[in-house]
C-alpha cells in the first residue's frame, strides 16, 4: 500500500464505529464491506491527505484512486470519489476509462450519483473541442449499454451544468430516451427512471422553461 493510501485506510478505521457500520449493511445491503466511518470523517481525511502529500500528480491521483477503490470497502470507495472530486482539474478524458470501471463495480446510487455528479461531469464540463467530443462519445456508449448503472452515470453527469444555466440539454433528452428504451427492454428501468426525474427536479427549480417529452418522463 502507498504511504498516502495506508495514511487514509488508517484514518477511516481509527473513525470507524461497529454501530454504523451495522446500519450501513442493514441499509446499503452486503455486497461491500463497511467500516463504519461518518461521510463528514471521510471528507476530512481526504483533506488531511491532500494537505499532507501535497502537489500529487495526475498519475498519482489516479494510481490513489485505483488503490483505494480495489477492496470492497464502502468508506475507502468513497475516499476514492471524493479524492478525485478534489483534484477534477487534473483528469482528461482517458480517465473516462477508469471511472467507467468504478461505475460498473459501484452499483449503489451512494457511489455512482457522487460519482456521476462530483467527478464525470466536471471533468467533461472542463474539456474542450475533440476531447469534448469524444467525451461525448463515451456518454452516448454508456447510455445504448444494458447496464443501468452506467447510464443512471451519464445521465447524472451533466446535473451540474443544466443547473447552473449551461450544458446541452437536447443530448440530456436523448441520452433519457435511449436509456430507457435499452432499460425497458431488459426490464430494469427503475434505476434510469429514477436518475432522469432527480434530474428533472433540479433543474427545474431554476430552468422551468426546459421541456421534457411527458412520454420518457
Amino acid at each position: 500500500m502507498s504511504d498516502p493510501g495506508e495514511f487514509i485506510d488508517e484514518a477511516l478505521r481509527r473513525e470507524s464505529s461497529w454501530i454504523r457500520a451495522e446500519e450501513a449493511q442493514t441499509r446499503l445491503g452486503k455486497g461491500l464491506r463497511y467500516y463504519g466511518t461518518s461521510i463528514g470523517a471521510i471528507r476530512g481525511t481526504v483533506r488531511d491527505t491532500l494537505r499532507r502529500y501535497a502537489q500529487l500528480t495526475h498519475d498519482e491521483v489516479t494510481a490513489l484512486s485505483s488503490e483505494l477503490w480495489e477492496p470492497a470497502i464502502f468508506e475507502r470507495r468513497f475516499a476514492a470519489i471524493v479524492l478525485l472530486q478534489s483534484n477534477v482539474h487534473l483528469l482528461t478524458n482517458t480517465d473516462l476509462t477508469r471511472l467507467e470501471g468504478f461505475v460498473r463495480e459501484g452499483r449503489l446510487r451512494e457511489l455512482v450519483d457522487p460519482l456521476a455528479v462530483d467527478v464525470i461531469g466536471p471533468l467533461i464540463a472542463g474539456l474542450e473541442g475533440q476531447a469534448r467530443a469524444r467525451a461525448g462519445s463515451v456518454l452516448d456508449r454508456w447510455v445504448r449499454e444494458r447496464d443501468e448503472w452506467l447510464c443512471r452515470a451519464a445521465l447524472m453527469s451533466p446535473l451540474r451544468e443544466l443547473r447552473a444555466g449551461g450544458g446541452d440539454w437536447d443530448a440530456f433528452v436523448r441520452h433519457a430516451t435511449t436509456g430507457l428504451d435499452a432499460a425497458q427492454a431488459g426490464g430494469e428501468a427503475e434505476v434510469i427512471r429514477e436518475a432522469i426525474s432527480a434530474v428533472l427536479a433540479e433543474v427545474s427549480k431554476r430552468r422551468p422553461e426546459l421541456q421534457f417529452p411527458s412520454s420518457v418522463a
